[in-house]
């Protein structure tokens, strides 16, 4: 919680109020998840925490080591692109500093005309990973789960050649949270809605049953190409319902549009769209 650069931990208590952190752990990263930070904080008297003033700014609710994305993960999502479906998981990579919170201002990069939306859901790896050999084995890897936006730039990603990171890491196109829902809240995550609205426009109603490759089999598979650290989050693919997947004109985003995005048990983000 708190302005940007300047954020303190914090936790949601049982009646929804915010439990001020500052004194028990010093950040929500990669070395809280590694140190036992989750089990630590389940022991705690939550009670005897003090509550936040309402109104503060709701930061990311970790700060991330590396970004993995997948690609053309649902099926409906492929269709609408013309893609087919992947064999293996489409691998690409965002930046950290991407990252922003869940209702923070996303800017359209200058020069764009085709800045689109994605709902996701995210994975935090809350131990290392590597060369996992079951998916039993990876989901004991992954610590919890947020909602992320994975905003896009479709020009910058499909028509100018090169990889697609161009289009994925121009500023505060990876809004991310509320909230780190331990993965003990979440029964299966292959049982999850998603929802995104534009302008109070439903565009995006999906459920990631419809994974082409479902969560524990992405972490199996990437802990085969790469080490997997705590604090490591993997975008997992959006359903259909993306801009990109809609008839001509489509309906990219422009400063003064309204996003918001959420999946069940996990939250809910809104942001205004600005201007770089």
């Amino acid at each position: 919680m708190g302005a940007p650069g300047q954020e303190s931990p914090a936790l949601l208590d049982e009646a929804g109020r915010l439990r001020d952190l500052r004194g028990v752990v010093d950040d929500l990263d990669g070395s809280f998840l590694a140190g036992g930070g989750i089990e630590r904080l389940a022991g705690l008297d939550v009670e005897g925490l003090p509550v936040l003033p309402e109104g503060l700014r709701v930061g990311p609710p970790l700060r991330p080591g590396k970004i993995i994305c997948i690609g053309l993960n649902y099926r409906d999502h492929a269709a609408e692109t013309g893609a087919p479906l992947p064999t293996e998981p489409v691998v690409f990579m965002k930046a950290p500093d991407t990252v922003v919170g869940p209702d923070d201002e996303v800017l359209v990069p200058r020069g764009s005309t085709k800045t689109d939306w994605e709902v996701e859901l995210a994975v935090v790896i809350g131990r290392k990973a590597r060369y996992l050999s079951s998916p039993e084995e990876a989901l004991g890897c992954v610590a919890g789960y947020a909602v992320s936006h994975d905003v896009s730039e479709r020009e910058f990603q499909l028509e100018r050649g090169g990889q697609w990171d161009k289009g994925k890491n121009c500023e505060t196109f990876n809004p991310l949270g509320p909230w780190l829902v331990t993965a003990d809240e979440v029964p299966d995550p292959q049982d999850l809605g998603l929802r995104l609205r534009v302008n109070g426009a439903l565009k995006q109603d999906g459920n990631t049953r419809n994974m082409v490759f479902p969560v524990a089999e992405i972490v199996r598979y990437l802990s085969q190409f790469l080490v997997l650290y705590p604090g490591d989050v993997i975008n997992t693919g959006t359903p259909a319902g993306v801009a990109l997947g809609q008839p001509e004109p489509k309906p990219y985003l422009v400063a003064g549009d309204v996003v918001e995005l959420e999946i069940d048990g996990l939250g809910r983000q809104r942001q205004t769209v600005g201007q770089a």
